[in-house]
């Protein structure tokens, strides 16, 4: 048995070394990246002193606690949080990568030291077994090889100590993991990790570079140039990814994607030197295009969280030429407001103001946000749909506790419970804002109870809270430069893969009711909730509302047989008899009145700039018999007249008409009938003409 595990560790070790051959010859082949790269990891042969510390600490606030009971390897007081400094921002990232690794192979590492032996020692105390942990896993990920020390590096003299404790050991380490090996028929240690965290590791292997174009430093046709200049193509999709290509994003016109295995080559590019390409997921660009698709010209931004300077600094500069100005909530201290000011200002961002207050601390009536329309709100959530989390919790300063969770591969009720009641109160406040128009509403969490039910429980109390005009669901509108189809669903979702992370998207817009479907009582709530009317007013407002139906029924009696009389017909009518009584006497005025009273039945209104139209006699006129010659020679001259008329409008004058002899019609008694009248005042240029003093019907 010795023997065998002896050829099993043999055959393991070149297994590794061709492995580490080949990676070696995959990074030297990109064109020399390794000697440009200025970052603190030593290819295989371990970190500096700094990232071991920083890797510790954040493993002790973040390991798997277990009962007393079954407690053999004993950790220090994790009470405190930790405090870190860090070299730059990789050391802070490989400082969370390798404390993350720990945490996934914790129980094979304990084993380990409890098999050789190696633990417990009297000379290291408790709170140095997470140093020693961590170190642990290093050393076998560089098959037990001893570290290169670089005479720059600074030392740490607790680092040292573990580390050349380790060293001694270094044949009963490799062998309890043999050992461990044989008893579990595992080539690797990778082979413990359970089916979920390994789906996980592979899809973030696998997953594409999210970048996006800050279009303040660069436009996207010199992008694309300087890309083709440094030898990458353009592609359609992820599907056609071949070393040095890249493609556009189908949502958003200014997201790019790059194949995974580029990111220590793209990193040193001088297109992320100078902050013209930024490295973000997906997610929070689809968030930022969301809310700029909502802004109309001058529109402010809320930006309810500081999370991420990225997802600030991208709204900035897809709304830097509409004169809207970007307020981002929850910056404490003057410490932070300086750091965030500087990359802002290295980012070229000039349209960013800073809150001290928390967001849901912002009173309803503010001055500085009288302006804002539109609330983008990405709360703390879950972000179990992230496919990397180290970058996620780096980018948007998260805590590393993530990591565990994402390691169980679930939350705790009660943690799930106390972030979607913070949710819902957040979107809850943002919903008060009388003069926002709609909210943006994005997490990276795969449970309805922090997405769908949250956006549905604030519109419940919205509905009952609110008398202003209610939010309502609508499909979200990312760019109008995308290549993407309008959704038609009414929450954005995608699933965690090998192409994107997980998010969730809902957009909360303002109803916008038409004035048919609006009531006068709606229209003074709203008024009212706004603080523009009084109880006063709205009571006289009542007032006039029955007055208006008033008026309607009356209209509504003075409709024709041919349909609705206009609304011109009925203004110059009242003008025609206005002036017709300034015109006449009295008397005249008021058996003429009279008579067109008796006679309305058989007086059709009609669309005319004559002042004498066919339409405008009596029907009885036309029936009876025929005019004389006087008669049809007027009908000629009123004829060409109203030919006249159509062409050119005249402006209102009194003139003098002379008219023919009026033939009786039949039935008519002589006593009854009038005299003709030689003379009459009307208007020209008129619709319609009044006045004129027709025989009575019998």
């Amino acid at each position: 048995m010795p023997g065998s595990e002896s050829n099993l560790v043999s055959l393991h070790e070149d297994v590794t070394n061709v492995t580490s051959d080949l990676s070696e010859m995959k990074i030297s082949d990109e064109k020399g990246s390794v000697e440009k790269r200025t970052m603190t990891l030593i290819e295989k042969n371990g970190y500096h002193d700094s990232v071991y510390i920083n890797a510790a600490k954040i493993f002790q606030s973040i390991r798997t606690e277990k009962c007393k009971e079954g407690i053999l390897v004993r950790y220090g007081d994790d009470s405190a949080s930790p405090m870190m400094t860090f070299k730059d921002e990789y050391s802070q990232y490989v400082s969370h990568e390798l404390a993350f690794s720990a945490l996934k192979y914790q129980d094979l590492l304990e084993e380990i030291l409890l098999d050789s032996c190696v633990y417990p020692c009297q000379s290291i105390p408790d709170e140095l077994t997470s140093l020693l942990v961590v170190m642990l896993y290093d050393l076998q990920d560089r098959k037990f090889q001893a570290r290169e020390i670089c005479d720059e590096e600074e030392s740490v003299p607790e680092v040292r100590k573990i580390e050349h404790y380790l060293n001694s050991f270094r044949t009963k380490l490799a062998a309890a993991l043999a050992r461990w090996r044989v008893k579990h028929d595992a080539l690797s240690i990778e082979y413990i990790l359970p089916e979920t965290i390994r789906k996980q590791e592979q899809r973030a292997s696998a997953l594409p570079l999210c970048v996006w174009i800050n279009t303040l430093k660069i436009s996207l046709e010199d992008l694309f140039s300087d890309l083709k200049k440094k030898g990458f193509t353009r592609v359609e999709s992820v599907s056609d990814f071949d070393r040095y290509t890249y493609c556009v994003d189908q949502h958003c016109y200014d997201v790019l994607f790059f194949p995974s295995s580029l990111k220590e080559e793209l990193l040193n590019l001088d297109l992320f030197a100078d902050c013209k390409l930024l490295l973000q997921d997906k997610s929070r660009s689809l968030a930022v295009h969301s809310a700029q698709a909502l802004l109309n010209a001058g529109d402010d931004v809320i930006v309810a969280h500081v999370g991420s300077h990225l997802t600030i600094a991208h709204i900035s500069a897809l709304t830097i030429h509409s004169m809207s100005r970007i307020f981002v909530c929850g910056v404490k201290s003057s410490a932070k407001a300086d750091e965030l000011r500087n990359l802002f200002s290295h980012m070229g961002c000039k349209n960013i103001h800073l809150l001290h207050e928390d967001f849901t601390e912002i009173g309803l009536t503010d001055l500085r946000i009288q302006e804002a329309k539109v609330i983008l709100l990405l709360p703390q959530c879950s972000a179990l749909g992230v496919g990397n989390p180290i970058d996620f919790i780096l980018n948007e300063h998260r805590d590393a506790g993530l990591l565990r969770d994402l390691f169980r591969g679930s939350v705790s009720e009660d943690k799930l419970s106390i972030m979607a009641e913070r949710q819902l109160n957040e979107l809850m406040h943002a919903m008060k804002f009388n003069e926002v128009q709609a909210i943006v509403y994005c997490t990276c969490s795969i449970y309805p109870e922090e997405n769908e039910l949250v956006v549905k429980k604030a519109l419940e109390f919205g509905v009952e809270e609110n008398q202003v005009q209610p939010y309502r669901i609508i499909p979200p509108v990312f760019s109008t430069s995308s290549n993407s189809e309008p959704s038609t669903e009414t929450f954005f979702k995608m699933e965690p893969s090998e192409v994107s992370s997980g998010c969730f998207l809902a957009v909360l817009a303002r109803e916008k009711d038409s004035p048919e479907n609006v009531s006068v009582q709606d229209i003074l709530a709203r008024a009212a909730a706004k603080g523009l009317l009084d109880g006063i007013v709205v009571e006289k407002s009542k007032e006039k509302e029955k007055k208006q139906k008033v008026t309607q029924r009356t209209q509504h009696r003075h409709i024709t047989g041919s349909g609705t009389e206009p609304k011109t017909s009925e203004f110059l009518r009242y003008r025609t008899v206005s002036k017709a009584e300034v015109c006449v006497s009295k008397a005249v005025s008021t058996k003429q009145q009279k008579n067109v009273n008796r006679t309305k039945g058989y007086i059709q209104l009609k669309k005319s700039v004559s002042p004498v139209s066919g339409s405008a006699l009596p029907k009885v006129l036309k029936h009876t018999s025929h005019l004389s010659p006087a008669g049809k020679a007027y009908e000629r001259q009123t004829s060409a007249r109203k030919a006249r008329a159509q062409k050119e409008r005249l402006v209102l004058k009194p003139v003098e008409i002379v008219l023919p002899p009026v033939i009786t019609p039949y039935g008519i008694s002589q006593r009854n009938k009038p005299k003709p009248s030689n003379c009459f005042h009307g208007w020209t240029g008129a619709k319609g003409w009044a006045g004129r003093m027709f025989p009575p019907p019998v």
